[in-house]
């Protein structure tokens, strides 16, 4: 079954299943139809978020086990709520103790013969046979004390840890002991240049699993399509599909499984992929899913409230005031170009290594590929993964090579690769790593291995340089800089967010939408609020010119952007800012970094932080926010409705449907607020005291939100697979401040846009929208009915937004 919305719960121990079950009346009133929910598979124990599975044949104890899960989908059921499953099916925890993961635990006992050894991407020949395990705090021979031998047990011990002991070596002397096992030992610092088994990004304690083994399928995904079967599970969301050696062939694997398990019973399994969409990248079309988790529409909606010409001051003052080189944080290409060559070289340095002793094997076995140089091959892959424009190419060597493939190493690309070698025969190189990337050159073993592993590189290069690095070094706009953004150019034009849903409505109609989610580095409506910022450039230099002397920075980005946060959540207080700008310093890697810290400069950051935006000026600030408040409300309103009306399947995170204010992780995991009185305040009823409490913005949002989830579920006919999708243009002055589009025939969205600039011009004069034959009733405001052109300035007379049902049609 196709949700008509869904609402994420982030379980972990302090809220498990029984707690979700809790909240399943209050978000049946609210109207969503699928509670989505983070990982239910058992996790390393006190995993807040569940993505480090450790056993995919059991539901999560700390949750709850699997009974709780039972009792919640029954409870949800009983609610007319169905639950989608958050899947993971790239990497497994490398956990501590060790034998929490048992396949894990069998290859480091067993070695290559396990009969677990195909679970995961080992290169064992580069490891000398064994497995680097880099989890000392220091060089093994500072360690040695450390460890402990368990003969009894046939376990050796380094605090937490606990690795099994070969057959036979648990008498032997210690080093002897360290040399006979299948595994090394080894200082953490090791990884990014030695480990030689795929992980998950940068992130060592994330092993990758190949799931593209049938069998590896088969009993890391028995659990999943047994609750599938038992009507448990109505829907999946997949975690980072681009990890996988052929994303396509696994969701084809997938949805045979989940038909089959589903086989005649008349139900469907809606399915979702973690997919990010670079610009105009589309998702490719023969993948069996509905769409992508809905970062694609994010960048759209937020763009479309964001003013261009605002957006190019903002950055010509950020220039100035930051002062920063071109490409650490100057221009947005230069800036991104150089976070790949540095996340290449050192966080990737191992996966860069592995590309380059494949690539060398193959031209070495084929005579027409001889005398290509290792460090020739290794530049040349260097010099195409840092340009290319996507995530990662969707092909596997010696089958068809389609356009979209091509496309990701483009002949530009190419062009300045060559340029980078002074003997141009050497530039051949560039071919050939291009050519293997694509799948031309055969399609032998290792050339399958360098096809899948140049793509699954490709992504973690994207991810780590793009979303985690240059993100946080180009930052004019901090809302622009959020997954599947693009910093360099923020705004989206009205004509191409109409484009775009007219694109999804044609092509992936039960797409997942998203504003907020457990990784958006801002929730949507800090980054409403920061799009006002667009519009009033001068005013935020003005403002910047009084508090920047609060407080001394370390330096001027990072007082660029603090004062940007506190601007637009100055209720955060310095205890929530402070983490969050660690983070982003840190991510940054401009002065610390998480593996390289400057403890005098993270020190130097928090005092600032502490007296200045979060401290002293925190009055100047919050008088900025009243200041700018009736545009942020137009923001959170408008994006909301829109989010919640164009194509596709909408989904909030928890507390959303209120206004929610969050910085970056762990800040936007925090425990949700299901406020069962504002949502009776929202229906009208009354309060306590028997009077209605006045409406806040949250209140607003709430009813706006309530009344849109609750359309599309009562009108699927009117929001579904077949639902159409038409823009709605206004006449006038200020027809640009209006973004308006119908569904159906039945329903019309009409938002403002920019209300900032328009008010600056004197508000909607006589600027109207002519609407569709009929009489139109605005489901947010009781009592009021409209039909053909209608003044702007009467429809936006309550709210700056409107949902409009035709007249007659609407039951509620």
């Amino acid at each position: 079954m196709t949700p008509t919305s869904t609402y994420r719960l982030q379980l972990q121990p302090s809220f498990p299943f029984s707690a979700a079950e809790e909240t399943v009346p209050y978000l049946a009133a609210l109207g969503v139809s699928h509670l989505h929910l983070s990982p239910v598979l058992e996790a390393v124990p006190g995993s807040t978020h569940g993505y480090d599975v450790v056993d995919h044949a059991r539901v999560r104890e700390e949750l709850g086990g699997e009974e709780g899960l039972r009792s919640l989908s029954r409870t949800a059921r009983a609610h007319g709520l169905g639950l989608v499953l958050d899947i993971v099916p790239n990497h497994m925890a490398v956990p501590a103790p060790e034998h929490l993961n048992g396949p894990l635990w069998e290859v480091l006992r067993e070695g290559p013969a396990s009969r677990c050894a195909d679970w995961f991407d080992v290169d064992w020949e580069a490891g000398g046979g064994k497995v680097l395990l880099p989890v000392l705090g220091g060089r093994l021979g500072d360690e040695l004390e450390h460890l402990r031998v368990s003969a009894e047990e046939g376990v050796l011990r380094y605090f937490d840890h606990a690795f099994p002991l070969r057959e036979g070596t648990e008498k032997l002397p210690l080093p002897e002991l360290l040399d006979a096992q299948f595994y090394r030992l080894a200082w953490w610092r090791l990884a990014r240049t030695e480990l030689n088994y795929r992980r998950f990004f940068t992130i060592s304690d994330l092993i990758g699993v190949r799931v593209e083994n049938r069998e590896v399928f088969a009993a890391s995904h028995a659990k999943i399509l047994e609750l599938v079967r038992d009507g448990v599970v109505e829907g999946l969301r997949i975690d980072h599909p681009d990890g996988l050696a052929s994303p396509g062939d696994y969701l084809r694997q997938l949805s045979e499984a989940t038909t089959d398990a589903v086989d005649g019973s008349g139900r469907t399994v809606w399915t979702v992929v973690e997919k990010i969409l670079t610009g105009e990248e589309r998702l490719p079309a023969d993948w069996p899913v509905a769409g992508t988790t809905g970062y694609d529409a994010l960048h759209r909606i937020d763009g479309v409230f964001n003013d261009p010409t605002g957006a190019d001051e903002l950055t010509e003052l950020y220039r100035a005031f930051a002062d920063p080189l071109g490409d650490r944080g100057g221009y947005w290409a230069a800036t991104t170009r150089r976070a790949a060559y540095r996340v290449l070289t050192h966080e990737l340095a191992s996966e860069t290594a592995y590309l380059v002793r494949t690539a060398a094997r193959i031209c070495a076995a084929e005579p027409g590929l001889r005398d290509h140089a290792p460090w020739a091959l290794r530049t040349a892959l260097r010099e195409l993964l840092v340009r290319m424009p996507v995530y990662r190419p969707y092909v596997a060597a010696g089958g068809p090579t389609p356009e979209e493939a091509e496309a990701t190493l483009p002949l530009d690309a190419v062009r300045e690769a060559k340029a980078v070698f002074a003997v141009p025969e050497e530039a051949d190189a560039v071919d050939v790593v291009r050519e293997l990337a694509l799948g031309r050159l055969g399609s032998g073993p290792d050339h399958r291995a360098f096809c899948a592993r140049f793509a699954q590189t490709s992504s973690a290069l994207r991810a780590k340089s793009v979303e985690d690095t240059a993100f946080y070094r180009y930052v004019p706009l901090l809302s622009a800089t959020e997954v599947g953004g693009d910093p360099g150019r923020p705004a989206v034009a009205p004509d191409e967010f109409h484009a775009f849903c007219a694109r999804l409505a044609r092509d992936w109609p039960a797409t997942g939408t998203v504003l907020s989610t457990h990784d958006t580095k801002r929730s949507g409506d800090v980054r409403a609020r920061l799009a006002v910022l667009t519009e009033c450039p001068r005013e935020w230099a003005g403002l910047l010119d009084r508090v920047a002397g609060a407080a001394v920075p370390p330096d001027p980005h990072a007082a660029w952007v603090a004062w940007q946060t506190a601007a637009a959540f100055p209720e955060a207080g310095a205890d929530r800012l402070v983490p969050a700008l660690l983070k982003a310093a840190r991510e940054a890697g401009l002065h610390t970094s998480w593996t390289e810290q400057d403890a005098a400069y993270e020190q130097a950051l928090e005092t600032f932080v502490r007296t200045g935006p979060g401290g002293s000026v925190r009055y100047e600030l919050s008088l900025f926010s009243r200041e700018v408040a009736p545009f942020v409300r137009a923001n959170v309103l408008g994006a909301a409705l829109v989010h919640l009306t164009m194509p596709g399947v909408p989904e909030l995170y928890q507390g959303t449907e209120r206004e929610y204010l969050a910085l970056v992780d762990p800040d936007n995991r925090r425990p949700a607020v299901f406020d069962v009185a504002a949502l009776a305040r929202a229906d009208g009823k009354p309060g306590p005291f028997g009077a209605k409490v006045p409406a806040g913005l949250s209140d607003e949002k709430l009813a706006l939100t309530a009344a849109a989830l609750r359309l599309r579920r009562d009108r699927p006919d009117v929001y579904g697979e077949t639902a159409t999708y038409t823009p709605l243009s206004a006449r006038g002055a200020s027809a640009g401040h209006c973004l308006a589009f119908v569904r159906s025939g039945e329903a019309i969205t009409a938002v403002t846009r920019l209300s900032r600039r328009l008010a600056e011009a004197g508000g909607w004069l006589d600027t109207v929208l002519e609407l569709p034959e009929g009489r139109w009733a605005d489901r947010l405001g009781e009592g009021r009915v409209f039909e053909g052109p209608v003044l702007l300035a009467e429809l936006f007379a309550e709210r700056p937004v409107a949902l409009l049902v035709r007249a007659g049609a609407d039951a509620c």
